[in-house]
C-alpha cells in the first residue's frame, strides 16, 4: 500500500472536525486506530479525515501516537502508548527490535507476516497491473522464521566511550545500535560478530568517520554456506594499510574452524554504498562453497546470492515444477549473476544462455558451471537491453530476475518480438512486477498464469515472488 492507494481527501473535500485542526500539528498526541499495513511495513490508521502511518504497530492495534511529520492529508507518527494491543502482535525475539533498523515486523505474529505479503502483491496487481480474478498462491514460508540469513554487513562505529561497535542503525536515524547477536542472521556467526569488534578495538586500528572522512574500518561482512557451514569474513576499509592484518587474519582462521577466508575490501569513496570495486584475499581462499539444489556454487565476498538459501531452493523448485522442462528446450536466463538460476535450468534444457552485465559474475558462473560439469550453458557479458536482441535467435523460455526497479521497457519490447512460449519472472518489488506484468499483457499477447509468492526475508515486508507469463494461444 502507498499514499496513493487511500485516496486521500484535500482540505477542499471535507472540513474535519474542530479538534482534528487544533491536533494536527507535529509534536500533539492523537488516538488512532490501526486498518492496515503498507507494502513498507508501517501501519496505517486515520484521525479524522487524514491518514497515520505508524511503524511498529500491526492491523488491530489502537495507539496514542505522536505527530512527528504531518502534511495537508496525512502523518507519519510514532507510537507513545499501546491501547489495545493486536491479536496478531506478538513479543518481538530481539531485545532491541523496537531500536533496531534490521528488521520491521518482529513484533508481528509470522502468519499475519504471510497474509500481508500476499495481500501486497495481490494489490499491486490489480491497482497497477489492472489485473483482476488473479491466481496469486499462498506465501512459501519457512518452518523457523528466524537464523535465516547467509549474509549480514554491519557498520563500523566507536561509541562516546571509545570502544568499536557493530551493528544496524536505529529507525529513521544514522545512530548505531550496537550488537552482539542478531537472531534472523545465521547464529553460527554470532560469535564473530561478537569477538572480532573486539580485536579491532586491541589492534587500535582507526574507525571511519563518514563525516570527516577520515578513519579506516567502515564495514563488517560475514557470510556463511548453509548446507557446508565455510564461513568468509571481510572487513571494508577506506584504505588498504591496516597495520597488524595479516596476522590478525591469520589468527581469525586459527580461532574459527569453519572460516575459510578473510579479505580486504577497499572504499575509500564518499558514499554509503558498502563495498568497493577492490578486493583481495587476505589469508585462506577467496570465496566459500555452497550447495544449492544439489549443485556446487563459489560465491565471493560481494557475489549476489539470495541470503536465504532454503526459501530460494523451495521457489527455484516451484519454477523447475511449473515449466516441466522435457531437454528440449532452448532457455535464456536474462540478469544471470552467478548462475544460482541458471544452471538447475540448464541441467534440464538443451541450450542454456546467460545474460549478465557485470564481469565478475560472469566469470564465477563460468567458474560455477565447470565445478558442476554442466557444458550446455554460455554466460555473455553485457546487458539484458543490448544482449537479448543481438541473439538473433527464438528462446522457448525466458527467466527474468531484474533489479528492484524492473525491466527495461526496451528489454519487454524485445520480448515481445521475440515471442518466447514461456516468460518467468522472478521478481523482489510488486510494484514494478505489476507494472512490467501489464506491459507483457497488453494486447492479450501474454496470459498471466499465476504467481507464487516466497518469503526470503521473514521479520520484513519485503517479498520475493515468481508471476509464471505463457504465449496467448499456446497449450500447455
Amino acid at each position: 500500500m502507498t499514499i496513493s492507494d487511500l485516496q486521500l481527501p484535500f482540505e477542499s473535500e471535507s472540513t474535519p472536525t474542530e479538534p482534528v485542526i487544533d491536533l494536527w500539528r507535529q509534536g500533539e498526541l492523537v488516538e488512532v486506530d490501526i486498518t492496515d499495513i503498507t507494502e513498507g511495513g508501517d501501519g496505517v490508521g486515520r484521525f479524522g479525515e487524514r491518514v497515520v502511518f505508524v511503524p511498529d504497530t500491526v492491523t488491530g492495534d489502537r495507539a496514542i501516537v505522536r505527530l512527528i511529520r504531518t502534511k495537508p492529508t496525512y502523518a507519519n507518527g510514532k507510537v507513545h502508548e499501546l491501547l489495545t494491543r493486536s491479536p496478531h502482535r506478538i513479543r518481538p525475539s530481539c531485545i532491541v527490535a523496537d531500536k533496531c533498523g534490521g528488521c520491521q515486523w518482529q513484533h508481528v505474529d509470522y502468519d499475519y507476516q504471510l497474509e500481508a505479503k500476499r495481500n501486497q502483491i495481490v494489490q499491486a496487481l490489480e491497482r497497477i497491473g489492472g489485473f483482476r480474478d488473479l491466481n496469486v498462491n499462498p506465501v512459501l514460508n519457512v518452518a523457523e522464521p528466524l537464523a535465516y540469513r547467509n549474509k549480514v554487513t554491519y557498520p563500523i562505529t566507536r561509541s562516546a566511550t571509545g570502544q568499536v561497535q557493530a551493528g544496524y542503525y536505529q529507525k529513521g536515524s544514522h545512530q548505531l545500535i550496537n550488537l552482539n547477536q542478531c537472531p534472523i542472521q545465521d547464529q553460527r556467526l554470532n560469535p564473530l560478530l561478537a569477538e572480532v569488534k573486539l580485536d579491532i578495538q586491541k589492534r587500535g586500528w582507526g574507525i571511519y568517520d563518514e563525516k570527516l572522512h577520515r578513519g579506516k574500518v567502515r564495514h563488517l561482512s560475514l557470510r556463511i554456506g548453509r548446507r557446508t557451514g565455510e564461513m568468509l569474513l571481510t572487513l571494508v576499509c577506506k584504505d588498504a594499510n591496516l597495520v597488524g592484518l595479516n596476522d590478525q587474519a591469520q589468527d581469525w582462521l586459527d580461532r574459527y574452524p569453519d572460516l575459510v577466508g578473510v579479505s580486504l575490501n577497499v572504499n575509500g569513496a564518499k558514499t554509503n554504498g558498502i563495498f568497493g570495486k577492490e578486493t583481495r584475499c587476505i589469508a585462506g581462499q577467496p570465496h566459500l562453497h555452497e550447495r544449492f539444489l544439489g549443485l556446487t556454487f563459489q560465491i565471493l565476498p560481494d557475489t549476489f546470492f539470495q541470503v536465504h538459501t532454503e526459501q530460494a531452493e523451495a521457489l527455484m523448485q516451484v519454477i523447475l515444477d511449473e515449466l516441466d522442462l522435457q531437454g528440449t528446450e532452448t532457455f535464456v536466463d536474462a540478469y544471470s549473476g552467478i548462475g544460482t538460476l541458471t544452471l538447475p535450468i540448464a541441467q534440464k534444457v538443451k541450450t542454456a544462455i546467460g545474460l549478465e552485465v557485470q564481469p565478475e559474475a560472469v566469470e564465477q558462473a563460468k567458474i560455477n558451471a565447470e565445478l558442476n560439469h554442466i557444458e550446455n550453458v554460455i554466460f555473455l557479458t553485457g546487458t539484458v537491453e543490448t544482449g537479448l536482441p543481438a541473439l538473433e535467435m527464438k528462446p522457448d523460455i525466458v527467466l527474468l530476475d531484474p533489479p528492484r526497479k524492473g525491466c527495461d521497457g526496451s528489454v519487454i519490447e524485445t520480448l515481445r518480438h521475440m515471442k518466447p512460449e514461456r516468460i518467468v519472472y522472478v521478481s523482489c518489488n510488486p510494484a514494478t512486477l505489476a507494472r512490467d506484468l501489464k506491459l507483457f499483457c497488453a494486447e492479450g499477447e501474454y496470459e498471466l498464469q499465476r504467481v507464487q509468492p516466497a518469503d526470503f526475508f521473514p521479520q520484513t515486508a519485503h517479498v520475493e515472488c515468481a508471476a509464471f507469463l505463457r504465449r496467448a494461444g499456446d497449450t500447455v
